[in-house]
């Protein structure tokens, strides 16, 4: 089995078609991997702009690449793509996020009508597998590439980051000192119908307490200090995308404002919830 890991850059071009902005990959980054860990082939082609007409400012500056460069190559997104589809193979992709696999997903669309990849058969994404890999992974909060890096004692060239082929090839000295057999295949998925309906979903804040999609009998605290089920005495509201309501530990009298988070993803809602303490001049105001 050999691996491929794929890193885009892309720039913000807005486009008449279809009157909203599109991230149009402008390069394509990419090593393969065999069995042993050894890069076998590499791919690395910039694309010339179809949809806008000059690079922005900060994509420039981030990634050091020239209207020059783009505008003097040769290379469209479907040619550059074909070739990247003979380069993948039946290797197992892998990206830095699920966001390269967006992009290349909207691209895909953008220019033949089809937002299935078909020509990938199986994926991985390589920043969760890193972050369960170093017990770090918070739904709230991602692992960069660069951070992951340094937590390895990776050394890593400023100036090239945010270079497609050069972040490709961070991520794989990373999945190289992470990488264990079993665990990994557990986070190897069968691209299908299923994955790209999964991965194509965009999740939905719920603000609507009535949603018979929420679960309301999840909507409870404990005390932070007793750990018993404290009492509500307000009723929940909707605020900043969120439902708040005030308790009170029926042992220790403490009061504290509980905060739900419902999120619809494809899987289905998730709830976050959040204890907040008061401060004592709110208490004060509350009992007045």
């Amino acid at each position: 089995m050999s691996y491929v890991i794929l890193d885009l850059e892309w720039n913000g071009s807005y486009s008449k078609k279809i009157h909203r902005y599109v991230n149009e990959i402008i390069e394509f980054g990419a090593v393969k991997i065999d069995d042993y860990f050894n890069i076998v082939d590499t791919f690395s082609m910039l694309i010339k702009p179809q949809i806008g007409k000059k690079i922005s400012s900060h994509i420039a500056k981030l990634t050091h690449i020239t209207n020059d460069e783009l505008f003097d190559s040769d290379n469209t997104f479907y040619s550059v793509e074909r070739k990247f589809r003979d380069f993948l193979g039946d290797s197992i992709l892998l990206t830095w996020g699920t966001s390269d696999i967006h992009t290349l997903i909207e691209n895909y669309r953008y220019y033949t009508g089809n937002d299935k990849l078909m020509f990938i058969s199986q994926y991985c994404d390589l920043q969760l597998y890193c972050e369960k890999a170093l017990d770090l992974y918070n739904p709230s909060t991602q692992l960069g590439l660069q951070a992951c890096a340094d937590m390895l004692n990776i050394n890593s060239n400023e100036e090239d980051l945010h270079r497609a082929y050069s972040d490709a090839e961070l991520s794989y000295e990373c999945f190289k000192r992470l990488y264990d057999k079993t665990a990994f295949q557990k986070f190897v998925e069968k691209v299908d119908e299923e994955f790209f309906n999964k991965i194509t979903f965009k999740n939905k804040q719920l603000t609507d307490l009535n949603s018979p999609l929420i679960d309301k009998s999840q909507f409870y605290f404990n005390c932070q200090e007793c750990g018993i089920r404290a009492e509500q005495i307000t009723h929940f509201k909707v605020k900043n995308k969120s439902f708040t309501a005030d308790f009170r530990c029926p042992k220790c009298r403490q009061q504290f404002k509980g905060r739900i988070t419902a999120r619809l993803k494809y899987e289905g809602v998730t709830l976050n919830k959040r204890v907040v303490i008061p401060k004592v001049k709110e208490i004060l105001d509350d009992d007045e």
